[in-house]
């Protein structure tokens, strides 16, 4: 049989010439280093704000709603107004197994919405830092921390972050470990004061950074009034972003 010109078929495959053979990917998404950090970033924070995300990953607003409809589009991420402000973003159950992280894919608690804004805020500020980036610095989640401990230590308290400073020459914090506290809300004296002492322990963290909302920063002042003055210095308390807090206008 004499084969002619036009035959495009092949041994296990049929295609119609002019037209291109379908992609071995079709139907799912290219993942960029952008889309990886933005899944990365939602999964070790239960959640992002549509604002804070468009910060975290240098987009406009408009770009950013064309990134997440990919990612939604792709069964990555899903989408709600779990609240008063922006949208927010989480990772479905094939984001997070794509992320590797193994946190169970959930929707962020109402409860939680303000603290969850909090701490990403806070982490966005000090990445955005000179001596962060000088220092190569790397943010340790409370997600990671909490799966890091056996089960029999999980209902000690667990800072909102820890910040690791690498063992680089010239690093003024070379090697050591900071505990990061996000303080939206005054909690009672006795146990602020017993959570910071606890983080003070030898050997255990360099400097606790509390990051405060107005209300509850005189409390956290008093609890540090009360350490010993070694530690006493070890303590540095500072005001929470403005980002830290929820825009009135939904975006």
């Amino acid at each position: 049989m004499t084969a002619h010109a036009h035959d495009t078929t092949t041994i296990g495959t049929t295609t119609t010439a002019g037209r291109p053979a379908r992609r071995p990917d079709a139907g799912s998404i290219r993942l960029t280093q952008r889309d990886i950090d933005g899944f990365m970033l939602a999964g070790e924070h239960y959640g992002v704000p549509s604002d804070l995300l468009a910060v975290a990953l240098r987009v406009q607003p408009a770009r950013l709603t064309a990134i997440t409809a990919r990612w939604r589009r792709a069964g990555y991420a899903a989408t709600g107004r779990l609240g008063p402000g922006p949208a927010w973003y989480w990772l479905t159950r094939d984001g997070m197994t794509a992320t590797g992280l193994g946190f169970p894919a959930t929707r962020p608690s109402l409860g939680r919405l303000a603290h969850i804004r909090a701490v990403l805020a806070a982490r966005l500020w000090l990445q955005a830092g000179e001596v962060w980036q000088q220092g190569r610095a790397w943010w340790h989640c409370e997600r990671r921390l909490r799966a890091d401990l056996p089960a029999a230590g999980r209902r000690e308290h667990v800072p909102d972050a820890e910040i690791h400073w690498p063992s680089i020459d010239g690093s003024p914090y070379a090697g050591q470990v900071w505990a990061v506290e996000a303080e939206l809300t005054p909690k009672p004296l006795e146990r602020t004061t017993r959570i910071m002492a606890g983080l003070l322990l030898p050997l255990r963290y360099a400097h606790v950074i509390y990051l405060t909302a107005p209300a509850a920063r005189a409390v956290v002042k008093r609890a540090a009034a009360e350490l010993p003055p070694a530690e006493r210095a070890q303590v540095v308390i500072r005001d929470l972003p403005p980002s830290a807090f929820t825009p009135e206008e939904s975006s």
